[in-house]
């Protein structure tokens, strides 16, 4: 039964035993339909908690149940009648506590697109997601969502991608543009050309992590079901030693009362969910409550160097050119030629040059590996690999770079370098203000290139030349004292590393599927400061957590020493327990909120 059905059958109760008593002044009836309904839920209750207890998570609080039992036995039967109320409308709550703070991350469920326009033969057909195949044109119409990850081929748009990256300005796309599945399309319909299906999709990808981010207790709530146990003999103690000044069985029943220590079940997870929905505002998928605990508690850092700390967008980096030519002449011909290719020089070198100044291309033709020649403005032009373009030697640099010849003739070359990301020091610098003290890089690129860059941003240790299989190796090799640890990385081959670390963090913007589904936490927008507002949202968490936790321990031991002395009596005791549990649950969904 739901709690919330629970709790509407309880106060049924309630309300029946009332009249029955104060109506028909039938208080021996009142009192065994109150008895019967607590006996019930009683029953249930420690049903529900053995079948949590079983799943790994918390069950229903024993002294709740002991509480119960003890004012029906003593024929405190209103109070026992208050504390059912109070463990009905706590759990309720707590459901719809957890259920608002889940929402941001349960949204995305609810908009997964389900439609798309195929363009074929010049006409358009509507056909499910599912349905749509690599390489397939399609319509976006205005205001509708993009069915699966694409590239632009004819139109200019804006996107709304803020539930995919929490990012809240639109995005500007032209042909070429890469779009994710999900983003919704602006007040201008678009063709696209589809790069993956909708099961491989970055919206699908998000999906499958939103549905592994349902509730997993976390090793701290473990910590607070163990608070329970002391507390639960400390409250036993004082009920006892009460009952045996007293010399009455009631003194023993009103302690019990008040010692229900819902608080201690109800914070945790509470402040723990509502830390995730605050991780999903920022643009953050955390998967487990484990992970907010361990990213909290986290004193070493991993970085792959691709794609992590740099952009993992080679840009152009320095041109060089050979006599007649000039370097204006070198970007025209080779620009022109390569602005039908998808190679991701290619696009470099596209989005460096000024678009509206190429030419016109024919007789276009690729080699395989080798490049591609054309006729641009008259003039054969070869672009690519030293030895496709020129027959005479060539001076090779060492860096990625494409050479370009004109009507035969060598012109020179462009390289391009993997641009530094510009938020890379500031995010070391904040990450280790907030104590995580030891930065390291795990690169398969050279050492020397990756020590530049770690001098650059901050990073204590650099591992260069290394293979996957190199990096688990030393992820392995973090003694106790520099644990929990955290890897971040964005490709295919750091997989097996973000699964290694304590927490892996992927960089998931470019749908980097495989990284991210071995990751705890996945960064959605492409931006490293978002890793740094992870474990800055896990401490705030875990703080409010704790916090919460020690406060109802203390109000409910105040409450316990003072109905010891039996001036509260079981009724009132009641009733104060439902405003601690109250208390505790507002506090908990602070966590939600930015600080």
């Amino acid at each position: 039964m739901k709690h919330s059905w629970k709790l509407m059958a309880t106060l049924l109760v309630g309300a029946i035993a009332l009249i029955i008593e104060f109506v028909f002044g039938q208080q021996l009836a009142a009192q065994i339909v109150v008895t019967v309904a607590g006996t019930l839920v009683s029953i249930s209750m420690v049903i529900e908690m053995i079948k949590t207890l079983r799943s790994g998570k918390f069950g229903v609080d024993l002294l709740a149940i002991m509480a119960i039992v003890a004012t029906l036995a003593v024929g405190e039967y209103w109070a026992s009648l208050m504390i059912l109320v109070m463990l009905t409308g706590g759990d309720t709550l707590e459901d719809y506590a957890s259920k608002k703070a889940s929402q941001e991350l349960k949204s995305l469920l609810d908009n997964s697109p389900q439609m798309a326009h195929l363009m074929q033969s010049g006409k358009l057909t509507d056909i499910g997601a599912d349905e749509v195949k690599v390489g397939d044109q399609l319509l976006v119409k205005p205001g509708e969502q993009v069915p699966v990850d694409s590239k632009v081929l004819e139109g200019i748009t804006t996107v709304d991608e803020s539930s995919l990256t929490g990012e809240s300005r639109l995005i500007d796309k032209q042909v070429g543009s890469e779009l994710m599945s999900g983003s919704v399309n602006g007040d201008q319909a678009i063709t696209i050309e589809a790069l993956s299906k909708a099961a491989d999709s970055q919206y699908q990808a998000i999906i499958r992590l939103v549905k592994e981010s349902e509730e997993q207790p976390a090793h701290f709530v473990r910590m607070a079901d163990r608070y329970a146990v002391p507390f639960t003999i400390v409250s036993l103690l004082i009920a006892v030693v009460a009952w045996i000044i007293a010399g009455d069985p009631v003194r023993f029943a009103e302690v019990l009362v008040v010692a229900s220590p819902c608080p201690l079940i109800l914070a945790a997870p509470i402040a723990l969910v509502s830390g995730m929905s605050r991780a999903s505002k920022n643009g953050i998928i955390v998967k487990t409550g484990t992970t907010i605990e361990k990213l909290a508690q986290a004193k070493t850092i991993a970085f792959d160097k691709t794609g992590t700390l740099t952009k993992g967008k080679l840009d152009v980096n320095e041109i060089y050119v050979e006599k007649p030519f000039n370097q204006k002449d070198l970007l025209h011909f080779a620009a022109s030629a390569e602005q039908r290719s998808g190679h991701v020089l290619a696009r470099s070198l596209i989005d460096y040059v000024d678009a509206t100044q190429l030419s016109a291309v024919e007789q276009l033709k690729e080699v395989t590996g080798q490049g591609i020649e054309a006729i641009v403005d008259g003039k054969k032009v070869k672009v690519g690999k030293a030895k496709f373009v020129s027959d005479s030697p060539v001076q090779e640099t060492d860096q990625t770079a494409i050479y370009v010849s004109i009507d035969g003739q060598y012109a020179g070359y462009i390289n391009f370098l993997d641009q530094l990301r510009p938020e890379a020091k500031e995010t070391i610098d904040q990450l280790k203000q907030m104590g995580l003290q030891h930065a390291l890089m795990l690169t398969g690129d050279h050492a020397t290139i990756a020590q530049s860059i770690a001098t650059d941003v901050g990073i204590d240790e650099v591992h260069g030349g290394l293979l996957p299989k190199d990096k688990v190796d030393i992820l392995r090799s973090i003694k106790k004292d520099g644990r929990p640890s955290i890897m971040v990385g964005d490709g295919v081959n750091d997989a097996p590393s973000l699964t290694t670390a304590d927490v892996g963090i992927a960089m998931g913007a470019h749908g980097a599927t495989s990284a991210s589904d071995s990751a705890n936490a996945v960064i959605l927008k492409d931006d490293l400061t978002r890793v740094a507002s992870a474990v800055s949202i896990s401490k705030d968490t875990m703080r409010i957590a704790r916090n919460d936790v020690l406060t109802g321990i203390v109000i409910l031991v105040i409450l316990m020493l003072i109905a010891a002395t039996g001036v509260i009596p079981a009724l009132v005791g009641a009733i104060f327990q439902e405003a601690v549990d109250t208390i505790t649950i507002l506090l908990a969904l602070r966590a939600r909120s930015e600080h």
